[in-house]
């Protein structure tokens, strides 16, 4: 009523990925396909590098982490992507909504260190081959893990708890098919001016940290890998950065072009697409890519 208090929304309302009644059974079976291959795929990669001996090194450790990220960042949304395929709109409760943006921007945000880990091991791999187990000893890369995982920690309570503790008084729909961090500050009731100030510090502090971390690494191991003399050791160096380059080009990539555009209604529904990509399909391909590129797990997996 005029002049009263606006109440505070108890639960959101998520549109889905499509209202188009013709292709729901259709996608439905497709990410369902899609989610069995991610976990199974992830988890057997899991499985396999911790019980194969000749697994044991750093860069399969950090291997393992991605997989059971991946595994948990498709876990977290696709579940109720499949549910939204039975109904209109699917509610959420605000405190559920809360938790499932905290735990998608943890598992994003410790993917994209990891990644940037992953590409040091692979410098000091290819530039410093004696020292390699030296510098990268079983300490450091616990530490490493364990370090970026703090930093997402910190980074989904920061962006979160800023976010959530702004007034939502409605409307209570989110043009997406989860609790995304632009279409859940859209419906904010208040000047979000400085939350999005906070929410662009952290991304682009991200961004600028973990895409410095790969080039510089990838910068040294093309000049090293350019002085080598012999065509087998350049090949051998390239494959074994082939994967990595491959999975960050897909990571960053969708990334950018959905959060880089300017907001619009149409955008939005190009971001729901997009972000398919980076929460459903991007965590199927990563052990793919990696087991068929890679000789060891070949192997390791016929043992």
């Amino acid at each position: 009523t005029m002049g009263e208090n606006r109440t505070q929304v108890s639960l959101f309302l998520l549109m889905g990925l499509t209202q188009q009644e013709g292709l729901k059974s259709i996608l439905f079976v497709l990410f369902l396909l899609i989610y069995s291959v991610t976990l199974v795929g992830n988890l057997g990669m899991i499985t396999l590098i911790h019980t194969d001996p000749q697994l044991h090194t750093p860069m399969y450790f950090f291997l393992s982490v991605l997989s059971f990220i991946d595994s948990s960042f498709s876990t977290v949304d696709t579940p109720r992507l499949l549910e939204s395929f039975f109904t209109s709109s699917q509610s959420i409760s605000f405190t559920g909504c809360a938790v499932q943006m905290a735990f998608m921007t943890l598992h994003g945000t410790a993917e994209f260190l990891l990644l940037a880990i992953m590409a040091y091991d692979r410098f000091t791999a290819v530039c410093h081959p004696l020292l390699y187990h030296t510098i990268m000893s079983q300490h450091l890369c616990v530490q490493l893990v364990a370090s970026s995982y703090v930093a997402s920690i910190v980074n989904a309570a920061l962006l979160t708890g800023n976010i959530f503790r702004l007034p939502y008084c409605g409307p209570n729909i989110i043009n997406h098919y989860f609790c995304d961090i632009p279409p859940v500050l859209k419906l904010a009731c208040a000047n979000t001016t400085e939350v999005e100030a906070i929410i662009f510090s952290s991304s682009a502090l991200l961004f600028l940290f973990t895409i410095t971390v790969i080039l510089v690494s990838y910068a040294y191991i093309l000049v090293t890998i350019l002085r080598m003399h012999s065509l087998e050791a350049q090949r051998k160096a390239l494959s074994t950065c082939a994967s990595h380059f491959t999975v960050i080009s897909l990571l960053y990539g969708t990334t950018i072009f959905t959060y880089a555009q300017p907001s619009s209604r149409s955008s939005m529904e190009q971001n729901k697409i997009v972000s398919v990509v980076y929460t459903v399909v991007i965590p199927m391909l990563n052990p793919l890519i990696y087991s068929l590129r890679n000789k060891d797990v070949k192997i390791a997996f016929k043992r």
